[in-house]
Parts: structure tokens; C-alpha cells; sequence
């Protein structure tokens, strides 16, 4: 059995780790409500986009944008990840990860190359070390309050590689903020957006995503009338989707970074408690045989004498 001392230093050590996770549980505690309104917030203009978009996906215009083009041969595919920047988040990064490496090890099986965007420190870091991934770009240190502006760059690196046709699919993968409890790893379809259309469809059925809402189907034989072309209006349109989508998952990811840091804090700070209950009992019983043993020590030499 461990002396005394070496448990009420373990004790000290346990109680000083347990006043670090309790300051984390309150800051994300306190931090949270502002992540979830300005997700809140966000929610209705990207919906809004949706709707657009979808009006304009039904048109049947001279025009032909790239991002309305589903290419049949597959050689190249590119994935947004939104990951956070620091940690002590449960495991809201790697549920992440796990979900996504499935789906980029299919890709890679078929002979398909792999591009990525990172979005956070955590995404950064981890597909550095992956083989067989090329890192396109990436941007870290959002802060609390996200902007489009910290995006822009990152989110034309990947658009441009896919009208140029280095991309021939585009995903954006990111924890959809659920509740508080649960916070679900998403991968969604970015572009081309006949293939957005189906994953949308479904997700409206189910009610799984915060983005769920239009099906984006050619039904209707008619135009609009653009001005000043039709290339430059959707261009516009279509990047202004783009940006508001990815940063939307931004926000999504920041009000579940919280969330899972508020609850893995917490329990956290509950083994803790758990933990110095544990030694504290360990202790009383190593002081109390000290001290039998002392006091028998005591009457064996008082009856010797």
C-alpha cells in the first residue's frame, strides 16, 4: 500500500486537475448560448440561399454552369472539413475523422485522388499525417465570432479547382449541432448540385440536417431573364451558396465544439470527484493501521517492561 504521503499528493494532484475541468465546463457553459444564436441566427439566409438556388437549378437557361454539371468519369474529389481549433472536446474531432475516413478510403479504392480543405486547427494537424491526401488549403483560429471573410480564401481555392475540373465532386464534412448532448458528424454533398439535390431530398425526409429544405430538380421548361448575363448572375448566386453553406457548417461546428467540451468537462470533473473519494478512503484507512500499528507497537513494550 502507498505511504500517506504519496496519496495526499495524488489527492492534491486530482483536486487541482478537477479545478481545471470545472473552469472549462463554466467558460464553454457560458460561451455556448452566443455559439447556438449566432447559429440560429445564420440558419434562415442559408436556407433562403437554398431556395434560390433551387429556383435557379429548374430554369432551363442557355447557359451551363459548371457547378450545374455532373461529370460521369470521377477522377478527382475534394472534401471541406470543419474541424475545431483546440481540444479537451470529447471526441467530436475523431468521431469526425472516423466518419470521413470511410468515405475517402472508398474514393481511394476506386482509383480516385484526394483533395481536402481544412477548417481548423484539428483538421490541420491530422491530414498532414494522412498518406495519400493532398492538403489544397486551410485556415485556422476563427474565434468565437466566425466571419465569411476568414472562409473566402479557402472556399475559392476549392471552387476554383472545380471549375477549372481538378474537382470533379466537392464535400463538406462538419458535426451538425443537434442539442446539447449530441452533436452528429456530417458529410454533405457540395457540388455538383444534382448530386446536392438527392442528399438534400433525403435529408428533408429525415429531418437529419440543419440544411435540409429544397430538392433541386429540373422540372419546368422556362428562364429567367438576367441581366447583365447569365454568367455573371449565377456565378454570383452560386458562390454566394457556396460561401453561405460552408460557413454555416462553421458556425454548426463551433456551438458543438462548446457543447462537447461543456459535457466532457463535466464528466470529467465527476471522475474526478469520484477519484479523490476513492483516495481519500484509501488514505483514512492507511492512518488508521499507522496508528493501530503504533498503538500495539505502545502495549507490546509497555508489557515487555
Amino acid at each position: 500500500m502507498a505511504s500517506g504521503r504519496e496519496i495526499k499528493t495524488k489527492i492534491k494532484s486530482t483536486q487541482n486537475m478537477r479545478k481545471v475541468t470545472r473552469a472549462l465546463e463554466m467558460v464553454s457553459a457560458s460561451k455556448i448560448r452566443r455559439a447556438q444564436d449566432l447559429m440560429k441566427a445564420s440558419r434562415p439566409y442559408a436556407r433562403a440561399m437554398r431556395k434560390v438556388i433551387a429556383h435557379v437549378a429548374q430554369a432551363s437557361t442557355d447557359f451551363t454552369h459548371p457547378f450545374l454539371v455532373e461529370r460521369e468519369q470521377v477522377k478527382r474529389v475534394g472534401f471541406v472539413v470543419v474541424s475545431t481549433d483546440r481540444g479537451l472536446c470529447g471526441g467530436l474531432n475523431s468521431n469526425l475523422f472516423r466518419r470521413l475516413l470511410p468515405a475517402i478510403r472508398e474514393w481511394q479504392d476506386k482509383g480516385v485522388e484526394i483533395d481536402v480543405v481544412a477548417i481548423g486547427q484539428k483538421a490541420v494537424q491530422f491530414f498532414r499525417r494522412l498518406k495519400g491526401v493532398n492538403l489544397l488549403g486551410s485556415v485556422t483560429h476563427l474565434g468565437e465570432k466566425p466571419k465569411v471573410e476568414q472562409l473566402v480564401g479557402v472556399i475559392k481555392v476549392a471552387m476554383d479547382a472545380y471549375t477549372d475540373g481538378k474537382l470533379d465532386r466537392l464535400f463538406l464534412a462538419y458535426n451538425d449541432f443537434v442539442n446539447t448532448m449530441t452533436q452528429k458528424p456530417t458529410v454533405d454533398a457540395l457540388l455538383p448540385l444534382p448530386l446536392v439535390a438527392s442528399e438534400l431530398a433525403a435529408h428533408q425526409a429525415s429531418g437529419e440536417s440543419a440544411y435540409a429544405g429544397i430538392k433541386l430538380e429540373q422540372t419546368h421548361d422556362w428562364d429567367y431573364i438576367y441581366e447583365p448575363d447569365a454568367g455573371t448572375v449565377l456565378g454570383h448566386v452560386l458562390n454566394r451558396y457556396i460561401e453561405s453553406v460552408v460557413y454555416q457548417a462553421a458556425l454548426e461546428n463551433l456551438a458543438s465544439e462548446h457543447a462537447a467540451r461543456m459535457v466532457a468537462m463535466k464528466s470529467a470533473s465527476d471522475n474526478a470527484n469520484k477519484v479523490i473519494g476513492e483516495l481519500t478512503l484509501i488514505y483514512n484507512k492507511a492512518r488508521q493501521a499507522a496508528i493501530t500499528q503504533e498503538i500495539s507497537e505502545i502495549v507490546g513494550g509497555a508489557s515487555a517492561v
